[in-house]
């Protein structure tokens, strides 16, 4: 399957940041374990190429991403490293060009409608942070660029993925509800069962 279907297909997108490569690997482990068939993992987290070769050995049949991805190296680092996708929070021009180059789907940030435009006129666009939007943005956005695919990313709570999925959106990407909750997994269940 192709790898922007698999992400609509899960509907929630899994986002782990954490302070440690220990606390990552630890929390993707039990989403691979709730059967989360994608995991974005944030280039933010300390020695996040390990982490990313030890998912990918671990779960070889999971599509596992890269966000935060901001520069052209980082980029790199992740396509080599063999990351099925590349996510920034904003546009980012040089990660797209990197993407482009190694055939790795890349979902480029944006907020406003011009850079949300921009970014899902050449694939699907990753709406960030947002919570400050809300899902009233994105159905606005949506109005003037119907069929667009956007993601919206950023302090959206489990129970919330429903009311933005009835908004139009692509999928949703979650992070921290599913690093601290602990009645996580039940929630996530119920939202990829609807």
């Amino acid at each position: 399957m192709d790898v922007l279907e698999v992400i609509r297909a899960a509907r929630v997108v899994p986002v782990v940041r954490r302070p440690s490569a220990a606390e990552a690997t630890k929390l993707c482990e039990r989403l691979l374990a709730l059967g989360s068939p994608v995991i974005e993992l944030t280039a933010t987290t300390p020695d996040w190429p390990t982490v990313l070769d030890a998912l990918r050995q671990m779960s070889p049949g999971t599509t596992i991403g890269v966000g935060t991805v901001t520069t052209p190296e980082n980029a790199r680092r992740a396509a080599r490293a063999g990351a099925a996708f590349l996510v920034s929070p904003y546009p980012a021009a040089g990660v797209r060009a990197v993407a482009e180059e190694h055939g790795v789907p890349f979902i480029e940030g944006g907020f406003t409608p011009g850079e949300l435009a921009a970014a899902t006129a050449v694939g699907v666009a990753k709406l960030f942070p947002a919570r400050t939007a809300g899902t009233r943005h994105l159905k606005a956005v949506l109005d003037v660029l119907p069929g667009a695919r956007i993601i919206p990313t950023g302090g959206i709570a489990l129970e919330e993925v429903g009311d933005w999925l009835a908004a139009g959106a692509y999928a949703v990407g979650v992070g921290t509800d599913l690093a601290t909750r602990p009645d996580a997994a039940e929630l996530l269940r119920r939202v990829t069962a609807q």
